[in-house]
């Protein structure tokens, strides 16, 4: 009998652990769904009509420091916009949770009446009090690639207004590719003569981005729409300051490739090439990283290759190009702006004429990727790429971070 009594006990409770994993399973599910729910019908207000009328109360509240233009239009804009958002969330998640007959899907219920709740008092008793991502001042931090923050927002009202849709979590962005507007962006592009340069130009010009074309090369450019040509010596980065002052996005993409050559020669240019000139160029553009808005909205991109982690059969190209990486990795730490890597796989270029993808696919896939808001864009044949690099690459920002300093 007091087995029996024991058994019972136990099942009991395996039945209650089992039915509040189930709550909780469905209470998490029920609070992405009202996110998703929320940042699907922000983006349909940018797309219909009559929804876009209602929708355009809630910018014309905001001036470009986020403070509140007056509290008549703020309170305008909590009855178009946010009362009605709110009652279309209850209600449709009320549907769900009636339809699933899941208890847990009722804490997206009362979650959404939160909303409610805080857009009734700001229209009906006049209350301007707005939430974290509106709240009024200089942009101190970067975009979030995690959560949407105040950077990642601020771009939504005055960088594109047809992007940066999410609220809370960024999935609707990645999903739709709205991540990254390159709309109206001036791109300065380095090793823009070669063949992975000429195809992000074209790629670029696709995504109405300006292109500012910087190039030791500059008879092999002909006279294109979109593109502005600046001839660069290296040594010489300090120079483009002016010119990466109006530069929204810089993609460092030149590079050398000695092979087997490892002369002292070999070294100084792999180095000088690969690495010094690159973090001059970065250091060059980060000082002009000065405004109250430029955290949101300037960008580096930097091609660190597939050598950060795999052989490229040239010794000094490796090394190069991993200490450039390396470097990469410590300065992201200093949150000065976004710093994307590329690590691209072998294609077909002066500097790899056996590679095996082709520079149009190679750029169609880092834009793919970059307007999906990807810090490490990979774009590999080697499958093992995608395992390595994010180990490698975490467990060098965890020790980076660990034992170095900000100055």
């Amino acid at each position: 009998m007091q087995s029996w009594t024991g058994f019972k006990t136990n099942l009991q409770m395996d039945w209650l652990l089992i039915n509040a994993v189930q709550f909780s399973a469905w209470a998490v599910f029920s609070l992405l769904l009202a996110e998703v729910l929320r940042d699907i019908y922000h983006a349909l207000c940018h797309q219909v009509v009559w929804l876009a009328k209602w929708h355009n109360k809630h910018h014309a509240a905001y001036r470009r420091d986020l403070s509140i233009v007056s509290p008549k239009i703020y309170q305008e804009s909590q009855l178009y916009h946010d009362i009605v958002e709110s009652i279309l969330l209850v209600v449709i998640l009320t549907v769900v949770a009636l339809l699933i007959h899941q208890w847990g899907l009722w804490i997206g219920v009362a979650y959404a009446l939160t909303f409610l709740y805080g857009a009734s008092v700001r229209y009906f008793f006049g209350k301007v009090e707005t939430d974290f991502n509106h709240l009024p001042g200089s942009l101190e931090v970067i975009p979030s690639v995690w959560l949407v923050n105040r950077a990642y927002h601020w771009r939504h009202h005055f960088d594109d207004v047809n992007a940066y849709y999410s609220g809370v979590f960024p999935l609707v962005d990645k999903i739709l590719g709205t991540g990254l507007s390159l709309k109206g962006k001036t791109v300065a592009l380095t090793g823009a003569s070669g063949s992975l340069g000429q195809a992000l130009t074209t790629e670029l010009l696709k995504h109405n981005a300006k292109v500012l074309a910087l190039t030791t090369n500059p008879d092999k450019f002909a006279t294109q729409a979109g593109v502005t040509v600046l001839a660069w010596e290296l040594g010489n980065e300090s120079q483009l300051r002016d010119k990466l002052e109006k530069v929204d996005i810089l993609i460092i993409n030149h590079g050398i490739n000695v092979y087997g050559d490892r002369t002292s020669q070999a070294i100084n240019s792999s180095y000088e090439v690969n690495t010094f000139s690159a973090l001059r160029l970065i250091d060059v553009f980060m000082s002009t990283v000065t405004g109250p808005q430029d955290k949101a909205t300037k960008e580096i991109w930097v091609n660190t290759s597939e050598a950060e982690v795999s052989p490229a059969l040239s010794p000094l190209y490796e090394l190069s190009k991993r200490t450039l990486g390396d470097i990469i990795t410590l300065k992201r730490l200093e949150g000065n702006c976004i710093i994307r890597k590329l690590i691209l796989g072998p294609f077909k270029s002066q500097l790899n004429p056996y590679g095996v993808m082709s520079a149009s696919q190679v750029a169609s896939a880092i834009i793919f990727f970059a307007k999906r808001d990807f810090r490490n864009i990979i774009v590999a044949i080697n499958p093992l790429t995608y395992l390595l690099f994010p180990i490698k690459e975490t467990s060098t920002w965890l020790y980076y971070r660990i034992f170095s300093k900000s100055a």
